[in-house]
């Protein structure tokens, strides 16, 4: 495949601050990373008062998180492709342009609409962290790319770990539009900081983008989430969800269709139809499940009233910091899962870490009334997700070629996606199901919570099965290689010529 030039650093650029940009890439992504985790939970804490900040229902002010997570799932393909196209460093710093503006206008205004609309802005941020693996793929040597893919991988759960309390502190002590203010000055600063200290690839896959593809996956991801995301809310066999499902079928097999034919195709099926992209895809999805359910779980847990008999009765501050060592695990196993992906291959990694996901669970059935189990619960959790969602991306880049590798990452973010909305449908009907009243309001049992454990955990299990099916490593399909090597030997020799 023919590759343009390779773009370089400008003449008059002092090499010592070169080296400079160079050694901040890596640190720069990362906190990309994080803020954009932080950017999706911080409304978080706010959406029990949001109601009567904006007066609006509580079911418009659910749309401030479903909104963020359908622009998610429709963007992050679309994005990743774009990154393949035009330039990954580009598309990166648009993302983060585009939270920036919707992190503004909720600062702005306390109109329902408007904050609706900016939620679905935000979430083209979801895009970050599989852009960001791309650019470290594409600058980064053999031996240093696995701990960075790791980090960059694990800032998902240190940013929604972090978020929570930063979120709870300034909602509690200041006014609540102060939050966006805060996380509007750190966009601006982060897209500054990319523009500055991360090279722009040169690997590129170019072709016309497929707007029809874009279309079709666009309604298809609407209404397959809408319907997983609304289904307890409306109904399961309302017609408005039974209406959205079969709309979900109907548009994505045309979408299927579409992509096998398409010349340039937004998704490559099949590469996806290839063992080692699609199995890691459905353990992506599983991962997602499993994961998700801990933290969604472990916060309604610990703020349950006392008068259940299980239930601590925390505010929201201290919700936030039962869930903060998880988060500073994640950031200290990051470097072990690329040591075993580098020992053992990625996918024994993937499979480890969903196996200490299930064992992270037996300890949340085995007891969940101590504050202390119930956080060495979540933690180890947090460290099996850490293993897992480290190894996906390296099981990823080993099995594309790199003109492809922001596009097939961020399909496997999307299955993560897909995995964590369902997760949250599934637990909210479990323990709907298994609640009483409490002071004249319906809270969840503590048996419904330990059934939520247990299907979470058999869902990492079955994770962990999926990973084990993945063929064993060969040699990266990288089809950015040739007679001159990576995209960074490519970019020396040019500089060696000029």
């Amino acid at each position: 495949m023919d590759q343009p030039a390779p773009i370089s650093r400008p003449s008059g650029t002092p090499a010592g601050a070169t080296r400079v940009r160079d050694r901040l890439a890596i640190p720069v992504l990362a906190s990309g990373g994080i803020l954009m985790a932080v950017m999706q939970t911080v409304v978080v804490p706010l959406l029990p008062d949001l109601p009567r900040l904006t007066g609006a229902s509580a079911s418009a002010v659910s749309w401030m998180v479903t909104a963020t997570l359908l622009a998610g799932a429709v963007l992050t393909p679309v994005l990743g492709r774009a990154g393949d196209m035009y330039g990954k460093r580009r598309v990166l710093t648009a993302a983060l342009a585009l939270m920036t503006v919707g992190s503004v206008m909720c600062a702005l205004s306390s109109d329902i609409g408007v904050l609706i609309a900016a939620r679905a802005l935000q979430g083209a941020a979801a895009s970050v962290v599989p852009l960001s693996i791309s650019i470290l793929r594409d600058e980064l040597p053999p031996e240093r790319r696995g701990s960075a893919v790791a980090l960059m991988s694990s800032t998902v759960g240190i940013g929604a770990a972090l978020g929570l309390p930063l979120a709870a502190l300034v909602v509690q002590y200041a006014d609540w539009h102060t939050m966006f203010w805060l996380t509007s000055a750190l966009g601006a600063l982060g897209v500054t900081a990319v523009w500055w200290a991360v090279r722009e690839s040169p690997v590129r896959e170019p072709g016309r983008f497929d707007v029809l593809g874009t279309l079709g996956l666009a309604v298809g991801l609407t209404c397959l989430l809408l319907g997983v995301s609304q289904g307890g809310q409306w109904g399961w066999g309302s017609p408005r969800i039974v209406g959205l499902f079969l709309g979900a079928v109907v548009v994505l097999a045309l979408w299927v269709w579409w992509q096998l034919r398409a010349e340039r195709p937004l998704v490559d099926l099949r590469l996806v139809a290839r063992p080692r992209v699609g199995l890691s895809h459905v353990a992506a999805l599983l991962t997602g499940f499993a994961f998700y359910a801990n933290s969604l779980v472990t916060a309604q847990l610990v703020q349950a009233p006392k008068a259940t008999g299980y239930g601590l009765g925390l505010s929201i501050v201290a919700t936030g910091l039962c869930l903060l060592p998880g988060g500073v695990t994640m950031l200290l196993f990051s470097p072990v899962s690329a040591r075993i992906s580098a020992a053992r291959g990625p996918r024994i990694t993937l499979a480890v870490g969903a196996a200490v996901i299930a064992c992270g669970y037996v300890v949340r059935i085995g007891d969940s009334r101590d504050l202390w189990m119930i956080v060495l619960g979540a933690t180890v959790v947090a460290i099996g997700t850490t293993l897992a969602y480290s190894a996906l991306p390296t099981l990823i880049l080993r099995a594309v070629p790199a003109a492809q590798t922001a596009s097939a990452n961020g399909v496997n973010v999307l299955m993560r996606t897909i995995g964590q909305a369902t997760s949250s449908a599934a637990v909210a009907a479990v323990l709907v199901h298994h609640s009483s009243l409490v002071g004249g309001a319906p809270v969840p049992t503590l048996h419904g919570y330990l059934l939520a454990f247990a299907m979470a955990g058999t869902v990492a299990l079955a994770a962990c099965a999926a990973a084990l099916t993945i063929p064993g490593d060969a040699t990266p399909a990288d089809g950015a290689r040739g007679t001159r090597g990576t995209a960074r030997g490519a970019r020396d020799e040019a500089v060696k010529r000029a």
